[in-house]
């Protein structure tokens, strides 16, 4: 299970690196000019985050339950291993979307200049 760990905290850095670079300053003149569309930005950037962080909850807590019956049904028939080993690839695919996701809503959303 450590290799799926270290790749859901991976897409987590990558998302955090990916919006960290539209957040740049601004002046208090142009912070006033642009408030709707930088609360609009921010709010998107802060969405995207979110939305990494509970699809990555989705994917662990679906990866654990697929792990523990695979390792159930393994013991009883080997034969279903390759078959629930696809399963939870498709579970483990969430993270995945998630992180596709928020890199396209946090995409061209600048907050300050």
């Amino acid at each position: 299970k450590q290799w799926y760990q270290r790749r859901v905290a991976i897409y987590g850095i990558i998302v955090a690196i990916i919006l960290s670079q539209n957040i740049s300053s601004s002046t208090n003149e142009d912070f006033s000019l642009n408030y709707k569309l930088y609360l609009y930005h921010g709010y998107c950037l802060f969405a995207a985050g979110l939305l990494t962080g509970l699809c990555n909850l989705a994917c662990g807590i679906c990866v654990g339950i697929v792990g523990s019956g695979a390792a159930l049904a393994d013991a009883q028939n080997s034969e279903l291993f390759v078959r629930i080993l696809v399963i939870e690839i498709f579970g483990s695919a969430i993270g995945l979307f998630g992180v596709i996701v928020a890199v396209l809503i946090g995409n061209n959303k600048k907050v300050g200049r």
